[in-house]
């Protein structure tokens, strides 16, 4: 028996509805969170516990002036910067050599020396964390740039990502180029890397968002305040002002700011890269 063309219409149209109504609540229910955050910070600190959460009625601007002059946010900025920074270069950098090497060169045991790098992906961070702590200690970079940015400048994450997008790439560029003289780093400098901007800036977003949001390790290498990170810049200033949620807020408000403009700049090559490099669902 053939279904009627209109109620085949009417299918599909309440199909999407219910669709855009199951995407609508998993929207908010993740936007929830940073309205309660944002609407906080707004909050006169009688009001903090009173309702609303989700929607700001008060706009106590001055919140965000008290917050920023009550701890040195200014220096944990500039430290968060340099290492967030560093990590992001250092990363794109060396993930795309040794991705290259990985998708382009042939020498003995490349399939189990990139099995290796894949399994080290499995090691939870708190087991190789005392290690890290100890080299680093040896090489007298407690409390420094060289201790937040150095042991992090390589992921096996990286080298991962990169591969997958290099292996989409013709190797006949390649060979045209090898035939013509190039070496194996001038193809990787003037022809790879020019065609791989969305697994860059894939790589690049991963990294910086991570990098930025980091709080064990900066916590268990830095022993000064004038080198403390945002993260812990926010948790100290939580412990000083246990209570006062409204500037604690503030806080985290202006911390998040820089990373939603980073993936917005990055949004669309974010996608293009995350859907050509085989991560994708």
């Amino acid at each position: 028996m053939r279904v009627p063309s209109n109620l085949k219409l009417i299918q599909k149209i309440l199909s999407k509805i219910f669709a855009y109504l199951i995407l609508t609540a998993g929207a908010l229910v993740m936007v929830a969170p940073f309205l309660w955050m944002i609407t906080t910070s707004l909050k006169p600190e009688r009001f903090v516990f009173s309702p609303p959460y989700l929607f700001p009625v008060y706009f106590e601007w001055e919140n965000y002036f008290t917050a920023f002059k009550a701890a040195p946010f200014q220096r944990y900025y500039l430290n968060t910067v340099v290492m967030a920074i560093g990590i992001t270069i250092g990363q794109v950098f060396f993930s795309s050599l040794a991705a290259y090497a990985f998708a382009r060169l042939r020498f003995p045991g490349r399939e189990l020396v990139f099995l290796i790098f894949l399994g080290t992906m499995l090691v939870p961070l708190h087991v190789t964390l005392i290690p890290s702590y100890l080299i680093i200690q040896k090489l007298n970079w407690i409390n420094s740039y060289q201790a937040l940015i150095v042991p992090r400048l390589v992921s096996a994450f990286g080298i991962f990502l990169m591969r997958q997008y290099y292996l989409s790439i013709p190797k006949d560029l390649d060979e045209a180029a090898l035939i013509d003289g190039a070496s194996r780093l001038t193809i990787w400098w003037k022809i790879i890397l020019p065609l791989s901007g969305p697994a860059l800036a894939t790589l690049g977003i991963f990294a910086f968002l991570f990098a930025w949001n980091d709080f064990l390790w900066p916590l268990v290498v830095l022993n000064s305040p004038e080198m403390y990170t945002v993260q812990l810049g926010l948790a100290m200033f939580q412990g000083k002002y246990g209570t006062r949620w409204h500037l604690l807020m503030a806080g985290t408000v202006t911390a998040t700011i820089p990373v939603i403009i980073a993936f917005l700049m990055g949004q669309n090559r974010f996608i293009e890269g995350i859907t050509t490099t085989g991560l994708k669902g």
